[in-house]
């Protein structure tokens, strides 16, 4: 069911027919003369219609504030939805129920799953979303707001177990490496179940991150051991960058003439140098390599 607009009459007016309505049957009553008066018996009953009357058309009334709709029944068959704001009047026998298309937001609850390499993890997520169909809204689901919620925390659990909370290859994605990929997928995975229910997800983003308790100890272990690799790769690469750059120069200036037994006690003490975790100490050699 989709949502269908219909026009209504300006609240003014109808205002100024309620009023005319009013001036009549007041005047009707007062036309009431005495009790034998010929005439008497036709004015009270024509007043008295005329005051039903604006009893009823006054029911018809209602207003539609900003971001708002109004869904419109009568008798249970949908007849349309109103959006123009303000004082609007319709048929007093339509029941008229209000729907909020301001734009919302709510955080999930923190959910325990077991990420793509089966680790487990606690996730959350927050979720902005707006009605943009009042009618499949209200008829499509039963209680709109809580199919949201609902259907978000599912799709959060999907999309934890289709990837990994940290790759250790390159070119592959993870919930911590590659979050504004992994937020597109969220927000896509929420807009397909959501679409039903006329809701449009605005955005999807991943609140809370982290390893199970049971587990975090070991895999921070685990992450300090993978950044203390990669500094030493990077000291290596430096260190062995540096050495043959300093041989080179050695050489190309003539300072020493080095044979491949001295070149390499001078690549071993460099990198000695150049690696260790602490300051070397000088030693000073009053003899030859070679003694």
């Amino acid at each position: 069911m989709k949502e269908k607009l219909r026009g209504t009459i300006p609240g003014g007016v109808m205002l100024l027919v309620c009023l005319a309505f009013l001036i009549a049957s007041v005047y009707m009553f007062i036309q009431v003369g005495d009790p034998g008066e010929e005439g008497r018996s036709p004015r009270l009953a024509l007043g008295i219609i005329l005051l039903i009357v604006d009893l009823v058309v006054l029911s018809g009334f209602f207003i539609v504030s900003p971001n708002y709709g109004v869904v419109l029944q009568l008798f249970g068959d949908y007849k349309g939805s109103v959006r123009a704001t303000g004082l609007r009047w319709a048929n007093p026998f339509l029941s008229k129920r209000k729907v909020s298309l301001r734009i919302r937001n709510f955080e999930t609850q923190h959910l325990k799953v077991n990420d793509h390499t089966g680790n487990p993890i606690e996730i959350a997520a927050v979720v902005v979303w707006k009605v943009v169909d009042t009618a499949e809204a209200l008829f499509q689901v039963d209680a709109y707001d809580n199919y949201v919620h609902v259907q978000s925390e599912s799709a959060l659990r999907n999309l934890a177990t289709a990837y990994a909370y940290d790759s250790h290859d390159d070119g592959a994605m993870s919930l911590r490496g590659n979050t504004a990929d992994v937020a597109d997928h969220l927000r896509t995975e929420i807009q397909d179940r959501l679409s039903v229910a006329g809701v449009e997800v605005v955005e999807a983003r991943i609140s809370h991150l982290a390893y199970a308790p049971e587990i975090a100890a070991v895999m921070l272990q685990r992450q300090q051991a993978s950044a203390i690799i990669a500094a030493r790769s990077k000291i290596v690469e430096g260190a062995v960058g540096m050495v043959e750059m300093a041989l080179d120069l050695l050489c190309k200036k003539g300072v020493v003439t080095f044979d491949e037994e001295r070149k390499a006690a001078m690549v071993s003490n460099l990198l000695v140098v150049l690696c260790g975790e602490r300051s070397s100490q000088p030693v000073v050699n009053t003899g030859t390599i070679y003694h």
